[in-house]
């Protein structure tokens, strides 16, 4: 007789696991000077706004942070905690940004699943939702709609 495999840990949802309408919330996170730095340094996205403290152009108060950073973030924790191991593309993305983040936000989301549509082939599944995201304040800073090819329980 055969033990039965261990559950991995982290393993993210198969597309059997979710149903229209189901809501998560994601963990929060506060943007630090160090993520900014790292992620304007990495993309290249070397503005003003973005490295000179203070500058004198702009038109928000802070340090703001690109919206992809913002967007990034709460990717890492959809990617982290709903789609590890279950994620195979992402196949569109419509976003807008409503409000600025700037260093010191602490952000977060919610989440709802606004189809899921399996395929002919391959066990798989095009799951389309909503997300959210709120600063610390509850201000809603940014909304964008992800649709993915998410793969099935194996069979």
């Amino acid at each position: 007789m055969t033990a039965p495999s261990p559950k991995r840990l982290g393993q993210g949802f198969y597309w059997q696991d979710i149903s229209v309408g189901q809501q998560f919330d994601t963990f929060k996170r506060t943007i630090t000077e160090t993520d900014l730095v790292n992620f304007i340094s990495c993309t290249g996205m070397l503005e003003a706004i973005f490295i000179e403290e203070g500058y004198e152009g702009g038109a928000i108060q802070g340090r703001p942070v690109p919206g992809a950073l913002t967007y990034t973030l709460i990717e890492g924790f959809i990617l982290q905690t709903m789609i590890q191991g279950t994620g195979l593309a992402m196949l569109e993305l419509t976003q807008k940004i409503l409000a600025p983040v700037v260093v010191g936000d602490t952000i977060h989301a919610d989440i709802e699943v606004t189809g899921v549509r399996p395929t002919s082939t391959k066990n798989r599944a095009v799951v389309s939702s909503d997300i959210r995201v709120f600063n610390q304040r509850g201000v809603l800073v940014m909304t964008y709609t992800a649709t993915r090819l998410l793969a099935g329980r194996p069979m």
